[in-house]
Parts: structure tokens; sequence; C-alpha cells
């Protein structure tokens, strides 16, 4: 079986991406497996910090290697967007599979001396692990909004700049590369997230020597997604459009069944909405 840091230099090397879907709850972690096996495709489950502290921070982690120890397949954790040095120690010692630093609001120096840090202490601990570094602010908040997110400008001037990227890469020591190409955070209730600059995907990798990954994946075109791959994203980060068919799906099971208790039945028709989800984007992720 391989290892994560394989599998995406795989996909990256056939311009498929390595899809990344959050999960907040053990379900959500079945059906991301699930739809993964079903396909044949590796997969990536991500946990932000509070999905980390809602399920466990090492209970996360090892879910994920327990399911991966059973069925001899290759489904792999991340420390998805952590703000700390603090925050990325306790994940790389809890036994994470990856860890992402975010430091995509802080000053260009400073992001640099922390996420170096989380860098030397992650590789210090535990080499396997891949650290991901961000660089270029496409918002927080994983939710539906009418407008984009507060502090968000998607100008060419605003994205992510080729030479930055290297500076940024070169200094660090980073796995991993998430940069600003146009993509934001959550999704437009219009159902019209801006388009991805490809062009800017593509100047991007040819300045540095990492995968990189793109984030916000939810609400972007098919296309551009697809072309986002091809252009050099190793790595596709899906989560507000699993949450937006976990919470419709569960809404209506309550609605038609109204006196059922019993979680595991309310909650099967939501499991299978992510899963569905899921699906559909390894797809996507894993066509030219």
């Amino acid at each position: 079986m391989k290892i994560l840091r394989e599998c995406v230099t795989e996909a990256a090397s056939a311009g498929k991406a390595v899809g990344h879907f959050n999960a907040s709850n053990i379900e959500m972690v079945w059906a991301i497996f699930r739809a993964a096996k079903a396909l044949g495709a590796p997969a990536i489950v991500g946990f932000s910090e509070g999905e980390r502290d809602f399920v466990g921070v090492r209970q996360a982690a090892d879910l994920i290697a327990s399911i991966r120890e059973e069925y001899d397949y290759p489904i792999f954790s991340n420390a998805d967007h952590t703000y700390s040095f603090e925050r990325v120690r306790e994940a790389v010692d809890a036994g994470y599979d990856a860890v992402i630093f975010d430091g995509a609001e802080l000053s260009f120096d400073e992001n640099v001396r922390v996420t170096r840090q989380c860098v030397e202490y992650a590789r210090s601990k535990r080499p396997d692990i891949l650290v991901e570094g961000e660089l270029g602010f496409i918002g927080k908040s994983s939710s539906v909004r009418a407008e984009l997110p507060a502090g968000i400008k998607l100008g060419e001037q605003y994205l992510t700049k080729p030479e930055e990227a290297k500076r940024f890469v070169d200094m660090t020591g980073v796995d991993l590369l998430a940069p600003s190409v146009g993509n934001i955070h959550g999704m437009l209730k219009n159902g019209r997230d801006p388009a991805l600059s490809i062009a800017r995907i593509k100047e991007i990798k040819s300045a540095v020597n990492v995968p990189l990954v793109l984030h916000g994946a939810s609400g972007n075109t098919d296309d551009d997604v697809r072309a986002a791959c091809f252009a050099g994203a190793a790595i596709v980060h899906v989560s507000t459009e699993l949450r937006v068919a976990y919470r419709k799906s569960l809404q209506l099971s309550l609605q038609e069944d109204p006196e059922q208790v019993a979680p595991y039945k309310y909650l099967k028709p939501a499991v299978v909405a992510v899963e569905k989800v899921v699906a559909e984007k390894l797809a996507i992720f894993n066509t030219r």
C-alpha cells in the first residue's frame, strides 16, 4: 500500500488529484472511506481545529489509522487549517499523516518563521508526515453566504505570486503549498463561485518544486477543478458541500420520521448523501 507522499506524487505526475474531504463526525468519516474504496481512489480525511476538538484530537487520527490498517487501504488523516505552532505540535504528536499551518493572515516574514518552526519540529519527530504551508488569504469559514468572505480580494494582483511562492517554499521547506488562485472557503448562495485562475496555478507550479493544494473547491465548476488538477493541484479540498448535503439530508430524514429516536437510523440518509458527493468529486479529480 502506498504512503500519502507516494499517492500525492503519483497524482501530480498524472495531472490528477487526491481528494481531501473534511469530517465533523464519525459518520462522515465512514461516508468518505466508502466512496473512496468503491472508486479505488486514495483519500484524505481532514479535521479542522474545531472538528478535531469535537471528535477528539488523538481519536480522529487513530480512527483513520485503524481503518487504513483493517482494510489495507490508502486513507489518510490531515490536521487541517491549524493556526499556531502549539496546535501543529499537538497534531504531529497525535499521529496525523499530514498537517497544515495556516499563516495566510500573517505577514510574509512571520508566516515563514512559524511555518519553518512547524516543519523543523515535524521533521525531528516524524520525518514521514507531510507539512503544508498556506500563502494567500482565502477566508476561514466553511459556510454558504451571499457575498465573498471579509478580507477576500480576487484581482490578479491579490493572488499568490509565483516568485513569493518560490521564496516561501525555499525558506520553509514545506512539502505542500496552498496558494490563493481565485479560490475561497465556503460557497456563494447564487451557486456561482469565482472562477479559478488556472494560469496562476500553472505559473506557481512552474516556480516551486512541491505539489500544490487547492483549498475551498466547494462551489467551483467541475471544469475549473479538473483544469486546476491538470495545472498542478495535486490535492483538492472539499468541505462545505459535504456539510450542506449532510444537513439537508438529516433535516429531511427527521421530517419524514419524526418519531425515530435511534441516531444510527435517522443518520443513515445523511451518510449516504455525503458519500454521493465524495464519489462525484473523486470522479472529477481522477479524470482528465
